[in-house]
């Protein structure tokens, strides 16, 4: 079983104002996979939590987008200061301990290494890693391919 499969359900559950169960849901997430994963957060299709969503972080105002693969231990939350929640674009791989913090927007067909910590706006098709997350290479064909069997 996957955080996501309980993150749907509550989602929509919430989306049709049926009370109790986002709430029931999102804490039985965290009993389950001791994982934060707000109803309220828009995830977008075929979006899927690795190893089944151990140790996830989400901002409730967090937007994610369609084929992301969120890996254990990744935080995407907001900075201290006033801002917005991230978004993450569509196609985006984000390694297993990663930090997404502040008003940051993650482009399309990106690789996010493990254990970075992006703090600003990620391009299209690049792949990113370190603490300051930098551009490490550049990329021209589909993440998945570079990934295999995702």
């Amino acid at each position: 079983m996957n955080a996501i499969k309980f993150y749907r359900i509550a989602n929509f559950c919430y989306l049709k104002k049926i009370p109790i169960i986002p709430r029931f849901v999102k804490n039985l997430i965290f009993l389950l996979f001791n994982s934060v994963v707000p109803y309220t957060c828009k995830i977008g299709k075929e979006s899927k939590f690795a190893y089944g969503g151990i140790g996830v972080v989400l901002h409730s105002k967090s937007i994610i987008g369609d084929r992301v693969i969120i890996g254990q231990g990744v935080t995407i939350g907001k900075k201290l200061e006033r801002g917005q929640a991230p978004t993450i674009g569509d196609r985006v791989y984000i390694g297993t301990g990663s930090k997404i913090l502040g008003d940051v927007k993650v482009g399309n067909n990106v690789i996010i290494g493990a254990n970075s910590v992006v703090t600003k706006d990620v391009p299209n098709n690049v792949i990113v890693a370190g603490a300051p997350a930098t551009i490490i290479r550049k990329v021209e064909q589909d993440i998945y391919e570079i990934l295999g069997e995702y």
